[in-house]
Formats: structure tokens, C-alpha cells, sequence
């Protein structure tokens, strides 16, 4: 397994993955995610790739087959006078490709964001986990992240 930026060649993997996780979300959260789409279209994924702010990384098998990803973004801080500005690199998304699950490319694309992450200056890495999906949850935990804070919601139906 190689880990690496995506590149253009990855477009159709990663899209296969990224309807992957939005099944996952969709069953979780019927009322918020639209079963059968994806988050980014060939076309803003291809802009993406190309973006050193908003990094992609892929892990690879042999044949250069997406076996999964990671969408990161560069944060700054929010800039307040109560707070210590930090850089962090925020985890948008990391899916691992169903057939390649249980071969530890999850973790390793977590460590490769860590170490990427440190490179880029960051104080923290920071993610947000859907209420539900618990296998993830699980995982992030085990990778060390405790939660920073907690999103409340009251749906006004």
C-alpha cells in the first residue's frame, strides 16, 4: 500500500468511495443525505487535487486502485482575543473502499494525515463524527482523539 496526494487517475476510485460513505450517511441520517449522490463531482474533485489547501490523499494498492481517502482542509483559527491561534488541518472525510477493509488503511491514512499535519505546522487535527456511525467513532478513538466539543441540534418539525 502507497499513500499519496490524489491525482486526476484517481477520480473514478475515489468517486466509487465517496458514494460508499454517503450510503453510510444516508442510512444513519435519511433526513439529511440524498441516497445514490456524492459530495464532488469529477469535476471539483479534479480542482481539488490541485489544491494544497484543501489536500486529498489517497491509499493505493499495487495497481494504483483507491483503496481509500482522506479530504483534509487548512484552518486557521477563528481569530478571537480569548483564543491562542493555532493552525489545524480539519479531516473533511476518510472512507475506506468496503472490499479493502480489516488491511489497516484506515490507520495508516490516519497516520499519514498526523505526519502530514505536523509538516504543515498544525497544532491539532480535528474531525467531526455523525451521531450513529459508532464503527467510526470507535476508530478515532483508537487513533487517540477525544472529543474537542459537541454539535446539539432540535429539529423543528
Amino acid at each position: 500500500m502507497n499513500i499519496r496526494r490524489a491525482v486526476k487517475e484517481d477520480i473514478p476510485g475515489v468517486l466509487d468511495l465517496l458514494s460508499q460513505v454517503l450510503e453510510v450517511h444516508a442510512k444513519i441520517r435519511p433526513d439529511i443525505f440524498i441516497s445514490g449522490t456524492t459530495k464532488y463531482s469529477s469535476d471539483e474533485l479534479e480542482e481539488m487535487f490541485l489544491d494544497d489547501d484543501r489536500p486529498v490523499y489517497v491509499a493505493v494498492d499495487g495497481e494504483n486502485h483507491v483503496m481509500g481517502y482522506a479530504f483534509c482542509q487548512l484552518q486557521p483559527p477563528p481569530f478571537t482575543s480569548t483564543m491562542i491561534p493555532r493552525k489545524l488541518l480539519y479531516i473533511d472525510d476518510i472512507c475506506v473502499d468496503e472490499n479493502s477493509r480489516g488491511q489497516h488503511v484506515a490507520t495508516e491514512l490516519f497516520e499519514h494525515v498526523k505526519t502530514e499535519a505536523k509538516k504543515l505546522g498544525c497544532y491539532e487535527l480535528t474531525l467531526n463524527v455523525w451521531e450513529g456511525n459508532d464503527g467510526a467513532l470507535a476508530f478515532y478513538k483508537a487513533m487517540g482523539m477525544k472529543p474537542k466539543e459537541t454539535q446539539m441540534e432540535y429539529i423543528l418539525s
